[in-house]
């Protein structure tokens, strides 16, 4: 049994970031935090990544947070490891997708959510438990996950704690697409290729310009966006060109 609890593949441009305890559904706990951490400390500096993507192995994307470490007593040093890495995965400047199959419960769903896309089989099921279990998130669940389906929503899975399946998330807002299971690869693939197809420069400038201005009024976003934007790619011209000698 291998000890990488995240394993990281990387393929021509696209890093994969594999949630690896499949045994225990993927459930989250600080060891498989910490390796998380060093590999996405690792992506933002690597040139040779333009997407990444997040995903578990075998049944699930993951669980949860694991409970056997909450009994255990996690100390607030660990909440606040587990909560920074999750900040540094959405603040990554390359495009991020968490793919999501089978559970996807409460610090899974925070983790899924630093995500700026999901993409969910037909098999996900999306809730989150915190009142199931009389806890309150610390990993960003009531900052991101209202953000991503609108406040009423946000408190309609908070309070109720009821489960989403693939369907009813992208119905929501909360997954961009939901696809067979049969299908869901290939179609994780699909997509972060299209996104690998752009500018990775673009990607990253929009990316920047999205969190930079997440929540500021429109007259002060607006300023931003012309005052603080990063420019033309380095192959911009070279692209535009290209495009206008496409066989007609």
């Amino acid at each position: 049994m291998t000890d990488e609890l995240v394993i990281r593949t990387d393929i021509d441009g696209l890093a994969t970031l594999t949630l690896n305890r499949p045994e225990k559904l993927n459930a989250l706990n600080t060891a498989l935090f910490r390796q998380l951490g060093a590999h996405v400390d690792a992506i933002v500096i690597d040139d040779s990544i333009g997407c990444v993507v997040v995903r578990g192995a075998g049944r699930a994307f993951s669980a949860g947070h694991d409970l056997g470490a909450i009994s255990d007593g996690e100390s607030h040093e660990e909440h606040n490891l587990q909560a920074g890495v999750i900040e540094r995965l959405a603040n990554l400047p390359q495009p991020v997708i968490s793919a999501v199959h089978g559970p996807c419960f409460t610090g899974a769903l925070e983790l899924a959510l630093a995500g700026d896309i999901i993409l969910a089989s037909r098999s996900a099921r999306f809730g989150d438990t915190h009142g199931k279990w009389g806890l309150t998130p610390i990993w960003g669940m009531s900052q991101r996950l209202p953000r991503r389906v609108g406040i009423p929503k946000a408190r309609e899975m908070m309070f109720t704690c009821r489960t989403l399946d693939g369907a009813e998330a992208c119905a929501i807002g909360l997954a961009n697409a939901c696809y067979e299971d049969a299908e869901f690869d290939a179609e994780v693939e699909g997509f972060a290729r299209s996104i690998l197809a752009n500018s990775w420069f673009s990607n990253s400038a929009n990316k920047r310009l999205l969190i930079e201005t997440d929540g500021v009024p429109l007259g002060q976003g607006l300023a931003h966006e012309v005052y603080r934007n990063m420019g033309r790619a380095p192959d911009s011209l070279d692209r535009i060109a290209a495009f206008g000698k496409r066989p007609k």
